[in-house]
């Protein structure tokens, strides 16, 4: 369903960014913790480093980046990723020792069940159950 009129070639998204003043730290939580994979650690300009993350077999990743000068760490990502059980999903990360809200939301339907979660340097991010 595309009806608009463009000269992009923008196939996909490819990458979304959360800012993080430790990285070691942040890679540790988001492959130890949530169990994605480590895409890239690429060192770049001097002392900078491009992280990416991402569920196995995921085209989307999430660089852990440094925060731009002025930027904020313990923001509120938008980022929802998907599982296929909530319930145990919040569970293991509950007993993991993640920061996860206290039960999962049931609106009922059409809206699926999902829950906030933050990684250690507080930015919130979404698990929606998706089947």
């Amino acid at each position: 369903m595309n009806d608009t009129q463009t000269s992009t070639k923008i196939t996909q998204v490819g990458t979304v960014m959360v800012p993080v003043k430790d990285q070691d730290q942040a890679i540790a939580f988001y492959t130890e913790k949530l169990g994605l994979e480590l895409r890239a650690d690429i060192p770049f300009g001097g002392s900078e480093r491009w992280v990416e993350v991402a569920p196995a077999g995921a085209s989307t990743t999430i660089a852990l980046t440094s925060p731009r000068p002025g930027e904020a760490t313990g923001i509120e990502t938008r980022i929802a990723l998907s599982t296929e059980d909530i319930d145990a999903d919040h569970a293991d990360l509950l007993a993991r020792g993640v920061d996860v809200d206290a039960e999962v939301m049931r609106m009922g339907e059409p809206v699926p069940p999902m829950f906030w979660f933050r990684d250690p340097e507080g930015n919130s991010l979404l698990l929606v159950q998706t089947s």
